[in-house]
């Protein structure tokens, strides 16, 4: 690959850092680029560093179509849903698995997360050399490696190894861009990076209630080690998960809302179950998340895609409040009193993406929605106490867990537990949640529950996804293909 196309990629990864700092508030527009030197003689600036690092999660790149296509239509959560001809580019291929490594959903998903990557480098670079208060310092440092972990894990989850970045990228430095930008490290080191960064916030932030109302959303102690808890699960590192995720609960800060219902609406918003959320407001919202998931027909709410499978929803056990919360059935009454009418195309749609335009803030655009995003929740930190309790021999933890997720659901105690069942009330109890794929390739059961779904999983290959073919053609093939591809 010629010098000048290496930079021309870099440059492009860049670009979104300087022209992307924030305002004071973490959600506001993207302000005018400034120099460098202007920049680093302006101690205000630190606020606007870490803020540009957090207003990534809004681009429709992060949490938006692509996301919800490889996460949840791959899974036998959901079907592409929309209408027959509307494949939404790929998302056909990704409901079939008939997917390849030249498919936009894989290309915006990784280059998503390592342009949040890049802006966290360059965060961690300059608050090094701001003049500020050494604890407010020490506090943005930390917020800034949690985001960082969170978009590794993303990309670790989605593809295997991949590249570590984790310093600011000198352009002309072409030694360094073929050697880190362009080469591949291994599954264990990026967790490796990511247990890292995760443990310096932990020790970094500060507890949920220490913060502000102005400065809730930030990244705590909490989602530090909570988000911990998780990559230690899906390294099977059962002890680590089982410690970190006591750390959590024993911290006072989080709890289970009293109506299920009520954890993705506006009510729920960074409440007692909120460990962390994607904020977004009617200004700068989260891109198009809503406006993908929003049922399709007359009236037009939206794209009509990620429909909640019949699999799923037959699923259930009788009298689960979770089935209705999760799933929106169509014709019905919804929670906000508006008719779903049999008009609209699909039988069923993602009510926790449902934004009322009747009872919650709404302001005429569908592609810039208010409703904030959760990435950690407090029941999901509980089953992953769970698993690892239940796969260290302590089976009484575990069904003590889920008996308290049952009662919220409305159901009776069980009186015993098996592994399965336990993955069972983890998908009933994140249904929808973009989670149900990689919980069912991190545990062996993917091929079992994909042709039971009538879609053939193939051991060896569908395990990650494909490095997508733009990347590879830029790296100037050094970035390797994931097998089977």
């Amino acid at each position: 690959m010629k010098a000048l196309n290496k930079k021309i990629f870099v440059l492009s990864v860049l670009a979104c850092f300087l022209l992307s700092a924030c305002e004071d508030d973490l959600n506001v527009e993207p302000n005018t680029a400034q120099t460098e030197f202007d920049f680093l003689n302006d101690p205000n600036n630190a606020v606007k560093l870490v803020n540009g690092v957090y207003n990534k999660l809004l681009d429709y790149n992060m949490y938006s179509f692509s996301w919800i296509g490889i996460a949840s239509i791959t899974s036998d959560d959901a079907d592409k849903g929309s209408s027959l001809s509307d494949t939404g580019t790929d998302k056909h291929k990704m409901d079939n698995l008939t997917f390849d490594p030249t498919d936009i959903s894989f290309s915006d998903v990784y280059r998503g997360r390592y342009e949040g990557i890049y802006r966290a480098n360059n965060a961690l670079f300059y608050l090094e050399q701001l003049a500020i208060d050494e604890n407010l310092k020490s506090r943005f440092i930390g917020e800034v490696k949690f985001l960082r972990a969170l978009f590794y894990f993303d990309l670790v989850r989605c593809f295997g190894g991949v590249p570590l970045v984790t310093g600011k990228i000198d352009i002309n430095d072409d030694e360094t861009i073929n050697e880190v930008v362009f080469v591949r490290k291994s599954k264990e080191e990026v967790y490796a990076q990511i247990e890292a960064d995760l443990i310096d916030a932990a020790t970094r932030l500060p507890l949920k209630s220490a913060y502000s109302s102005a400065d809730l959303g930030r990244a705590t102690k909490g989602a530090a080690q909570a988000l911990l808890a998780k990559a230690y699960l899906y390294q099977q590192k059962w002890q680590q998960s089982y410690d970190m995720a006591g750390e959590v609960i024993s911290s006072g800060q989080y709890g289970l809302l009293t109506n299920y219902a009520d954890v993705w609406r506006e009510v729920g918003e960074n409440k007692a179950e909120s460990i962390f959320e994607v904020q977004a407001t009617l200004t700068n919202g989260l891109r198009d998340y809503t406006n993908v998931q929003g049922p399709r027909g007359t009236p037009d709410l939206g794209w009509g895609f990620n429909a909640p499978s019949a699999n799923l929803a037959n699923s259930f056990e009788s009298g689960d409040v979770r089935r209705s919360a999760s799933i929106l059935f169509v014709p019905s009454v919804l929670w906000d009193n508006f008719v779903a009418p049999a008009t609209w195309a699909n039988p069923r749609y993602n009510y926790k993406a449902y934004q009322s335009q009747i009872a919650e803030p709404w302001n005429g655009d569908k592609g810039n929605t208010a409703k904030n995003h959760r990435i950690l929740k407090y029941s999901d930190l509980l089953l992953i106490r769970a698993e690892a309790a239940l796969n260290l021999g302590n089976s009484s933890e575990a069904l003590s867990i889920v008996n308290t997720l049952r009662f919220r659901a409305g159901l009776g105690d069980r009186t015993s537990i098996t592994y399965d069942q336990l993955l069972d009330e983890r998908r009933w109890e994140m249904a929808m949640e973009y989670d149900r794929w990689f919980d069912l390739v991190r545990t062996g059961r993917a091929q079992q529950k994909m042709a039971a779904d009538g879609k053939t999983f193939i051991p060896g290959k569908h395990e990650v996804f494909p490095i997508p073919n733009d990347q590879i053609i830029q790296s100037g093939q050094r970035l390797i293909q994931n097998p089977n591809y």
